[in-house]
C-alpha cells in the first residue's frame, strides 16, 4: 500500500511539473489576464488541488472518527468540546449587536452579515481568551505551588 501511495505521489508531481511548463509566460498573462486564467493548464492544476484536497480531508476525517468512536473516553471529551463551541457561538451570536460598523458598510451589507461578521470575531476573541487563560493558568499554579 504504501508503494502505491509513492508511485501516486510521484505521479501528480510530474503532471503537476507538465502543467506548470504549460502555464502562460508572463507576458502572455499581462497581455491577456483572462485568457491565462482560463487556460486548460490552469483548471487542470485546481483540479490536482481539489483532488488532493478532498483526499486528506477523507482521510483526516476518517481516522478521526474512527479513533474518536473506538475509545468511549474519547467520544465524551470530543462531544463536550463540541458542545462548548457551540455554547461559545451561541453567546457570540447573541453579544453581537448588528450595527458594529459605520454607514459606508451598511450600505454594501445587510444587517444579518454584519451581525454574522461580530459573531465571528466575538468566537475568535472567547476562544482566544480561553487559549491564552489555559496556557497560564497551570502555568501560575505550578509556580505558587512550590
Amino acid at each position: 500500500m504504501n508503494k502505491i501511495v509513492k508511485i501516486a505521489l510521484i505521479a501528480i508531481g510530474l503532471i503537476g511539473a507538465v502543467l506548470w511548463f504549460m502555464l502562460p509566460s508572463r507576458a502572455e498573462s499581462e497581455a491577456d489576464p483572462v485568457g491565462a486564467a482560463q487556460n486548460g493548464a490552469m483548471g487542470a492544476m485546481f483540479i490536482i488541488t481539489y483532488l488532493l484536497l478532498a483526499v486528506a480531508i477523507i482521510f483526516s476525517l476518517g481516522f478521526a472518527l474512527k479513533n474518536m468512536f473506538s475509545n468511549p473516553q474519547g467520544l465524551k471529551k470530543t462531544l463536550f468540546a463540541v458542545g462548548g463551541f457551540i455554547l461559545v457561538a451561541v453567546i457570540s451570536y447573541v453579544m453581537s449587536s448588528g450595527d458594529d460598523v459605520g454607514e459606508s458598510f451598511k450600505a454594501m451589507s445587510s444587517e444579518g452579515t454584519i451581525k454574522n461578521i461580530g459573531m465571528g470575531l466575538n468566537v475568535f476573541f472567547i476562544l482566544a481568551v480561553v487559549a491564552v487563560a489555559l496556557m497560564v493558568v497551570p502555568s501560575v499554579k505550578k509556580i505558587f505551588g512550590k
